[in-house]
C-alpha cells in the first residue's frame, strides 16, 4: 500500500522538476507574441529577449523585440535593434521599413527619409506615401512633401488628415489654388471645418483675393470662433483695408485665448509700430518667432524696432535671420544696410545695399511679367 504515496511524490517531483527546465525558443516566441498582441509590452520584450539569448541571429525575434520596444517608446532602443538586424541581414525589406518608421516616430526625419522614399517606391501604400509626405513636410520640403500626399490621398480621397496636410503643404509650397482646391474637398466632406475655412482662408489672402479670405474666416467663426487663427485672419483682413480699430479687436480677441499665437503677436507688434509705439512692440514679436522661428515678418519687425529705437547694434541678429530664412528679402537686405552704415561698417553696408537693390530690380521686373 505504500506504493501510492510514492507515486505521487515521484508526480509531484517530475511537475517540479519540469518547472525549473528553462523555457524552449518556441514557448518563449509564443509568448512574446500572445503579450505583442494583448499590449502587454515589457512582458513581450522580456520573452524576445530570452529568445535572442537563444537564437542570436534570428532577424525576426530582433524584429519582434524592437516592436516592443517601441511600443514603450523606448525609440532609441528600438532603432539600435532595428539596425542589428539589419547587419545580420542587409537591406531586409520589412525590417528596413520598421527603422524608417522608427526613425519617424523619433523625430529623425533626415535618416528616416531615404528608407521611407524607397518603401513608397517598392510599396506604394497609403501608409509608405502619407509617411514619406510628412517626412519631406517635417524637412521643409514642401513642393515634394505634397506630391507624396496627393498621392497618398488619391488612395483614400476622405481621410482628412491627409487632405489637411497636404493643403498645408501647398500652402507652404506657395500653391494657393491647390491649398484652395484641396480645402474645398475637405469642406465637402465635413462643412463646419473651421480649420478648413481658416485655411482656405490664409490662402485666398495670400492670391490677393481679400473678398473671399474674409468669406472664409466668417464661416470658420460661425464654425467655432474659437479656433487658432480666426480672429488673426480677420485682424490681417482688416488691417489692410485700413480698418484698425477692427483689426485691433480681433488681434486681442486672439490673444486672450492664444498668448503665443505667432500671426496675433506678428500683428500686434505691427500695429506697436504704425501707432509709433516701438517701444511696445518687441515683446510681441519676440513671442511670434519663439513660436515661429521661421516667421521671417516678425524678425523683420524685430530688426525694425530697434533701429527706430536708435539701436542698431540690436538690430544685426534679427535682420540676419530674416536674410537667413529668406535670402531674397531685399527690405531686410536694405535696413540692414542702414544699420552697418550707422554703426561704421561701410564695406558691408555698401554689399548690403547693392543686394537690396538688385533684388528689388528683379522682383519688380518678375511683378511686372505676371499676368
Amino acid at each position: 500500500m505504500l506504493f501510492r504515496p510514492l507515486l505521487a511524490w515521484c508526480t509531484l517531483a517530475g511537475v517540479a522538476l519540469f518547472a525549473q527546465q528553462p523555457p524552449n525558443l518556441q514557448s518563449l516566441l509564443v509568448q512574446g507574441t500572445q503579450a505583442l498582441q494583448n499590449g502587454n509590452n515589457p512582458e513581450a520584450e522580456a520573452a524576445f529577449r530570452q529568445a535572442l539569448a537563444l537564437e542570436p541571429q534570428s532577424t525576426e525575434i530582433l524584429n519582434d523585440l524592437a516592436v516592443s520596444l517601441a511600443r514603450q517608446s523606448k525609440d532609441a532602443q528600438a532603432i539600435a535593434t532595428y539596425q542589428q538586424a539589419l547587419k545580420i541581414k542587409p537591406g531586409d525589406p520589412i525590417t528596413s521599413r520598421n527603422l524608417a518608421i522608427a526613425y519617424f516616430r523619433a523625430q529623425r526625419y533626415r535618416e528616416a527619409l531615404p528608407l521611407l522614399e524607397r518603401f513608397a517606391k517598392d510599396t506604394p501604400t497609403f501608409q509608405s506615401l502619407e509617411l514619406t509626405g510628412l517626412t519631406l513636410f517635417a524637412l521643409d520640403n514642401y513642393a515634394e512633401s505634397a506630391l507624396y500626399l496627393q498621392r497618398a490621398s488619391d488612395l483614400q480621397p476622405t481621410d482628412l488628415q491627409t487632405l489637411d496636410m497636404l493643403a498645408k503643404a501647398y500652402l507652404r509650397a506657395a500653391n494657393y489654388t491647390a491649398v484652395a482646391d484641396t480645402f474645398a474637398r475637405i469642406v465637402k466632406i465635413d462643412p463646419n471645418s473651421a480649420e478648413a475655412h481658416t485655411m482656405m482662408g490664409m490662402a485666398f489672402d495670400r492670391m490677393g483675393r481679400e473678398d473671399d479670405a474674409e468669406t472664409e474666416y466668417q464661416a470658420a467663426e460661425k464654425s467655432d470662433s474659437t479656433h487658432m487663427g480666426v480672429h488673426s485672419g480677420l485682424a490681417t483682413i482688416y488691417w489692410k483695408r485700413g480698418k484698425f480699430d477692427n483689426a485691433v479687436a480681433e488681434v486681442k480677441t486672439e490673444l486672450s485665448r492664444y498668448p503665443k499665437d505667432a500671426v496675433a503677436n506678428y500683428l500686434m507688434g505691427e500695429i506697436c509700430i504704425k501707432q509709433n509705439r516701438p517701444a511696445d512692440a518687441p515683446p510681441y514679436l519676440q513671442t511670434a518667432v519663439t513660436s515661429d522661428p521661421k516667421y521671417k515678418e516678425a524678425w523683420f519687425d524685430l530688426g525694425k524696432c530697434a533701429m527706430l529705437l536708435r539701436r542698431p547694434e540690436q538690430a544685426l541678429e534679427p535682420l540676419h535671420k530674416a536674410i537667413a530664412i529668406d535670402p531674397d528679402y531685399y527690405q531686410a537686405h536694405y535696413v540692414l544696410s542702414t544699420a552697418l552704415q550707422q554703426l561704421d561698417r561701410h564695406a558691408e553696408a555698401a554689399r548690403e545695399r547693392e543686394i537690396s537693390q538688385k533684388l528689388r530690380v528683379k522682383q519688380d521686373a518678375a511683378a511686372l511679367q505676371q499676368p
